[in-house]
């Protein structure tokens, strides 16, 4: 449906493949629960979305922020992205995270190869984070 010329930007959840192991323990075991807080109901869902948002997200980028602050790298501390994010943000973020019972990760490779396969070409990938966001251009 692009017109030839136009550009196609995506975004999708990265598999990690960019980080340290770590990264992808914490996704295996983070996912379980993302399981069962999916089939919560609504209200539920969403105060459990919350108080991860207090208990993981806040601490982890606030101590993210700090050491940042005092000059140190933070980037293979998990959620040191939203350091300088709202509570707001973590918020959605976190319900997206966590609230839907589908969630479908690539690697950079992957999502270059369906980038191809659908027609796109200099298909540009952002270095940083939020992972993968690429453009492309159609032919």
């Amino acid at each position: 449906m692009l017109k030839p010329g136009a550009p196609f930007l995506v975004y999708l959840y990265y598999a990690f493949d960019n980080r340290p192991v770590v990264f992808r323990v914490a996704w295996h075991c983070s996912d379980w629960l993302r399981r069962a807080i999916s089939r919560m109901p609504a209200k539920l869902k969403h105060l459990t979305t919350d108080a991860l948002v207090f208990v993981v997200y806040l601490p982890l980028a606030r101590l993210s922020r700090t050491f940042d602050r005092l000059g140190l790298d933070v980037s293979n501390i998990p959620l040191s992205y939203y350091r300088d994010h709202s509570w707001y943000t973590m918020r959605t973020d976190s319900r997206d995270r966590f609230g839907t019972p589908l969630e479908q990760r690539f690697t950079k490779g992957q999502i270059r190869r369906m980038m191809e396969s659908a027609g796109l070409h200099d298909i540009h990938f952002s270095d940083h984070a939020p992972y993968w966001c690429a453009v492309g251009t159609r032919q």
